[in-house]
C-alpha cells in the first residue's frame, strides 16, 4: 500500500523554511525554498527592506491586539525629499530612503511593524510605554536628522516630520483611527524637528483630500524648531 503525505490546508512562510532546511535540496524543498521568497519579496519592499502596506497592517494589528495601551504608533514623513531627488538625482533619494529604512528598524527592533507606505511616507508600530516614550521619541528625531552618507562620499542633509499617536492617550486601539491621528500630529509639527503626540483634539481636525489640517493643542518633545 502506497504511503499518502498529507500536508495541511495552509503553510506559513515560517513553516516552509523550516520544513524545506530539514530535507534534502530536492522536489519539495526546491519548491519551499522558492515558494518563501516569494513571500517575503511580496511582503516587503524592496528598497528599504521595510514591509509592504498589507504585511504591515497585519503585523501591526496583532501587536496592538498583544499590547493595547503600551503600544505607540509613529507615522514618519522625509522632509524636502522631492528637493533631493531634483537636485541630487534619483540615486541619492533612493539612498535616503533606504537610510530611513534601516533607522526605524534599528530604532524600532525586530519585534515591531515598520512599514513604508509609499513614496516617502513610513509607519511603525511597536510596543513601547508611557515611562519610555519621550526619551525613545527623542532618539528617532536625532537618527532621522543624521545626514545621510552617498555611495560616493557625499553627504546629504535629511530631516523627517514625525507624529505619534497611542491607545492610552487616545482611548482606542482601532489601526486607522490612531494612524489618522498620528498623520494629524505629524502635519500640526511638520518641519519643526519635533515628534509631536496626538491629543483628543486632533480627532477634531476637518481633513482635506485625506490629509488633516488645522493646529489643535499638541504635545511635543525634542528639538526646537
Amino acid at each position: 500500500m502506497n504511503s499518502v503525505v498529507r500536508l495541511p490546508g495552509r503553510i506559513g512562510p515560517n513553516a516552509l523554511l523550516i520544513t524545506a532546511a530539514a530535507v534534502p535540496l530536492t522536489g519539495w524543498a526546491v519548491h519551499a525554498i522558492s515558494l518563501y521568497k516569494q513571500i517575503a519579496a511580496k511582503e516587503k519592499d524592496p528598497l528599504t527592506g521595510l514591509l509592504r502596506r498589507d504585511a504591515y497592517t497585519a503585523r501591526a494589528r496583532r501587536i496592538l491586539a498583544r499590547h493595547g495601551d503600551d503600544v505607540t504608533l509613529v507615522m514618519v514623513d522625509a522632509d524636502h525629499f522631492k528637493q533631493i531627488n531634483d537636485t541630487l538625482g534619483h540615486a541619492a533619494g533612493d539612498a535616503v530612503l533606504a537610510a530611513f529604512g534601516a533607522r526605524l528598524t534599528a530604532w524600532a527592533g525586530p519585534r515591531a511593524a515598520v512599514g513604508r507606505l509609499g513614496g516617502d511616507e513610513f509607519a511603525v508600530v511597536l510596543d513601547l510605554p508611557t515611562q519610555r516614550r519621550r526619551l525613545r521619541l527623542q532618539q528617532l528625531e536625532r537618527m532621522l536628522h543624521t545626514p545621510v552618507v552617498l555611495d560616493d562620499g557625499h553627504t546629504v542633509d535629511v530631516a523627517a516630520s514625525i507624529g505619534a499617536a497611542t491607545p492610552d492617550v487616545l482611548g482606542t486601539r482601532d489601526l486607522t483611527t490612531l494612524q489618522r491621528m498620528a498623520d494629524t500630529a505629524l502635519y500640526d509639527g511638520k518641519h519643526t524637528g519635533r515628534a509631536v503626540l496626538a491629543t483628543k483634539q486632533h480627532a477634531t481636525v476637518p481633513s482635506i483630500n485625506g490629509r488633516r489640517v488645522g493646529r489643535p493643542g499638541t504635545a511635543t518633545w525634542g528639538r526646537a524648531a
